[in-house]
């Protein structure tokens, strides 16, 4: 049997391979990198029957072009409303499909959501370090080749599969998230801002500028102002932890954020909001909620719960035809002159 390969045609900045992240490696200053938007991860990894935490390709707003290699494959994606196309044909952006030998399948930013996920059926055969395949640009290492992916990298696919005979929609209600209210756990230094900077955090409308990448999103808005300074003694950051420097407009830190940092966090985003955030496109208006550690622990179970069983996958049928969906389509074919 032909060994078969995810080839790259083209490539938008920032494409790489995340699985569930490096984890256990922080004390060394090792952070976990992993993907930005866990939840859609592991849904396009579940429609296929892969572990959650699998190898997938994390697709950023620049987008990608792929094909398949030495036989068909079996992908699915999830994640944000992006531009889909198999040869032009649009496909929905939460789908599972057999990419085949001589296929294009395009993906570009669409009108919502900043990150998509790429799973295959199979395994993404490239070495792990320090017991993860996840990329870290800025370290050098993890993925293919410590690097973003660019035109002419061959994937290779490990025990590949086909996928789907047509392409199906994924049944994932919990990838539908609104941007607009993320949870958040106050602490563990909202000690350094009085109540009212607390209130005003919480009930001050915050926008995503177009500053952020993989490292952290910055928000912008009317400044906080801090109570007891703002250089505390440096210590562990965790994802989704929200410093606010001297300036006062809150950085959220995210996947390849800084092992350590020495500005007071006055919150921290929940697990299950982090992809809510991740997917937020520059200008998104945003809210913060705060919530309790319980209330954190039930949304945590309830997304894994979601994830625990096999997704189900719905043949493309469609009831709607907006104008976007015609043109994708070729309507025109085995026309013939009826004047003979």
């Amino acid at each position: 049997m032909s060994p078969v390969f995810l080839s790259v045609l083209a490539a938008g900045q920032g494409a790489t391979l995340q699985d569930h992240g490096r984890h256990g490696w922080l004390r060394y200053g090792i952070t976990a990198a992993g993907p930005m938007d866990p939840l859609a991860h592991a849904t396009a990894n579940r429609a296929l029957g892969n572990p959650a935490g699998a190898t997938a390709l994390e697709i950023p707003l620049g987008g990608i072009e792929l094909t398949a290699e030495g036989g068909p494959l079996g992908v699915a994606l999830a994640g944000g409303a992006f531009r889909i196309a198999l040869d032009g044909n649009l496909v929905p952006p939460g789908a599972a499909l057999t990419l085949r030998p001589g296929e294009s399948l395009t993906v570009r930013a669409g009108r919502a959501g900043a990150w998509l996920y790429l799973a295959v059926a199979g395994r993404i055969d490239v070495p792990a370090m320090l017991g993860s395949t996840a990329t870290h640009t800025r370290s050098g290492f993890g993925g293919f080749r410590g690097r973003a992916l660019q035109a002419g990298d061959r994937l290779p696919v490990a025990n590949a599969q086909p996928g789907p005979g047509e392409v199906c929609t994924l049944v994932a209600p919990w990838l539908d998230r609104d941007p607009g209210e993320i949870r958040v756990v106050l602490g563990p230094q909202d000690d350094y801002f009085s109540q009212d900077q607390i209130a005003a955090f919480l009930e001050r409308p915050w926008t995503v500028t177009a500053k952020g990448d993989r490292m952290a999103c910055f928000l912008d808005g009317t400044p906080l102002t801090h109570a007891k300074g703002y250089n505390i003694v440096s210590d562990g950051i965790a994802m989704g932890a929200i410093q606010v420097p001297g300036e006062g407009w809150p950085i959220v830190l995210m996947a390849d954020r800084q092992s350590t940092g020495g500005y007071p966090k006055i919150a921290t985003v929940i697990g299950p909001d982090l992809g809510r955030l991740a997917q937020a496109q520059p200008g998104t208006r945003l809210r913060f909620a705060a919530v309790g550690v319980a209330q954190a622990v039930a949304a945590r179970r309830a997304e894994a719960e979601a994830l625990a069983g096999p997704i189900a996958l719905d043949p493309l049928v469609r009831t709607d035809f907006p104008s976007e969906f015609l043109l994708g389509r070729n309507l025109v074919g085995g026309v013939v002159d009826g004047r003979a």
